[in-house]
């Protein structure tokens, strides 16, 4: 398998968590989201929404959306078990993800995209602006990059969005009443739906965990599982910081 992804991608995130905990080996394929290779007719044929990651199978069918992918995954390798046996649990469980994806996606991107993407789309030309944005499939993402092109978010913006981004410590911290993962005594899909999120509130709102003691508890668990530590989570800012030194290096 070949995985298509950004380092700093959420959702890139989630789906080599996922590869990770079930030992699935693939070749790994980063995406640089500054130079939109995701916008690429190539890898548009793999993942026609322009976003990251895609997964390339043995076969060369191609999967794309970060929670499909992961369904696939515990199927094509049922142990270890990454969603509960019950049908009613399978169903909150997604329902969990998806809360994710619309609640606090929309908001990390604007906290995240502020800093790894606006500094250097505010530097293309009107022109060079243009060309990417014809490449981008989708109008929401396209609203996105002029955005980050031409009207950065405020400070105010960004706050609301921490603010936002928040409510999933709270949600978390009702749902871990049941055992110590996020759907009972099992670490699920839910729970690595949720990692990137929380690895980014640690870094942005160190102190939201304060009134959260079992969130708290979670993520020190979370850290100590094997496979995040080959999904190779690294901190956004020293990630970012990484990135952008090699890409300065002289070829």
């Amino acid at each position: 398998m070949k995985l298509f992804h950004g380092w700093l991608s959420s959702a890139s995130r989630r789906v080599r968590l996922c590869l990770a905990e079930k030992g699935i080996a693939y070749e790994s394929v980063p995406i640089d989201m500054s130079r939109q290779e995701h916008h690429a007719p190539a890898y548009l044929a793999m993942n026609p929404n322009g976003v990251v990651p895609a997964l390339l199978l043995d076969d060369g069918r191609p999967l794309h959306e970060s929670s499909t992918i992961c369904e696939y995954l515990d199927e094509l390798q049922p142990v270890p078990p990454l969603r509960p046996a019950d049908p009613y649990q399978r169903a909150v469980m997604r329902n969990f993800v998806r809360w994710t994806d619309e609640k606090s996606l929309p908001h990390l991107l604007i906290l995240n995209w502020s800093i790894a993407l606006q500094p250097g789309a505010s530097q293309w030309s009107d022109a060079q602006l243009q060309e990417r944005l014809d490449r981008i499939p989708t109008a929401e993402r396209r609203a996105a990059w002029i955005r980050i092109a031409r009207q950065p978010y405020s400070d105010e913006e960004k706050h609301t969005a921490l603010t936002q981004l928040l409510l999933l410590v709270d949600k978390m911290e009702q749902m871990l009443g049941g055992g110590p993962w996020l759907m009972g005594t099992d670490y699920s899909l839910a729970d690595i739906a949720a990692v990137p999120f929380i690895a980014r509130i640690a870094e942005l709102a160190p102190d939201a965990f304060a009134d959260a003691p079992k969130v708290a508890d979670w993520w020190q668990r979370v850290q100590q599982r094997p496979a995040y530590a080959l999904a190779n989570i690294q901190r956004f800012d020293a990630a970012l910081q990484a990135r952008q030194a090699e890409a300065a290096r002289p070829a």
